[in-house]
């Protein structure tokens, strides 16, 4: 079914091409006929995050540097969905091994969030991971620092309620699990 809200691109240029950051610059027009000549869009591919549980119901957390912020934060094991993986179920199972060495357990998709979908491509899949196990070394790649924090539920929500949790995109499937599993 066709979106009558629904924008005509008239002209579209790619402005810049990275790896990890695409900017396209959009010529729109609108369903009410206004036209916008400069309206931005960051293309990304899509990312995933992990609410993980180990077998005795630690959350499995990380505390890296995020430079964007100038940052050591508080969020949850994530990366990128690669073109090789054959879901983002199967990216956020290879993110959690490789930042944490955690793996196994009971896998459920979560959510499924856009960071703004206003001018951004991408989304982002949240699964709960409960019965994870360290079952190997983490294998980081070189840009890599982090910490891996085993946490108590207590834990992990006080740190919610001190907007410790920086990265929007994980504190609110975090606030989803505690409204849905209350301490």
């Amino acid at each position: 079914m066709d979106d009558p809200k629904k924008w005509t691109v008239l002209k579209s240029e790619y402005l810049f091409r990275r790896p990890w950051l695409t900017a396209r610059r959009d010529h729109v027009r609108l369903p009410n006929g206004n036209e916008n000549d400069e309206f931005y869009i960051l293309e990304y591919p899509n990312w995933c995050n992990v609410i993980a549980r180990t077998v005795k119901g630690e959350f499995v957390m990380i505390r890296q540097y995020r430079h964007g912020l100038g940052l050591t934060c508080y969020k949850l094991p994530a990366g990128v969905v690669d073109p090789e993986d054959a879901s983002p179920l199967h990216a956020a199972q290879r993110e959690l091994l490789e930042e944490t060495g955690f793996g196994g357990g009971t896998w459920q998709p979560f959510a499924t969030l856009s960071a703004n979908p206003s001018a951004m491509t991408n989304l982002n899949f949240t699964f709960v991971a409960v019965g994870v196990e360290r079952i190997d070394a983490p294998h980081l790649e070189p840009t890599e620092d982090i910490d891996v924090c085993l946490m108590q539920p207590d834990e992990v929500r006080q740190l919610l309620a001190d907007d410790a949790i920086k990265q929007s995109l994980m504190a609110a499937p975090l606030w989803k699990y505690f409204c849905l599993h209350p301490l």
